[in-house]
């Protein structure tokens, strides 16, 4: 699934208040940490992740890691925190527009 630009604005807005849920520390990606996330995804849909990385490369890699192995989409990052989406395949709670159509079309 691929966010425009409009579904990455209210993601953004629906995220701005929430707390990160989950804590990638220095002890890196577990198994622990990625049932963690697969979990809140399936509650939330839309979780913070906090990324406890030095370097922005070390985070990009961590971040990428942790999408591409629960099946969620980057929304945005800002320092040492992660915005990331994931439908729920049967009973969705964060309303979108289809990924193809903008708002208002």
């Amino acid at each position: 699934m691929s966010l425009n630009s409009t579904q990455r604005k209210t993601l953004r807005r629906l995220g701005h208040d929430r707390k990160a849920i989950v804590m990638l520390g220095a002890s890196g990606l577990s198994a622990g940490v990625i049932g963690e996330l697969d979990r809140a995804l399936a509650s939330h849909e839309l979780v913070k992740v906090r990324v406890r990385a030095e370097e922005r490369a070390g985070r990009d890699v961590l971040i990428g890691e942790l999408c591409a192995r629960t099946g969620a989409e980057l929304v945005q990052r800002i320092g040492h925190v992660a915005l990331l989406y994931r439908r729920h395949p049967e009973r969705p709670i964060i309303d979108l527009e289809p990924a193809g159509e903008d708002a208002g079309a």
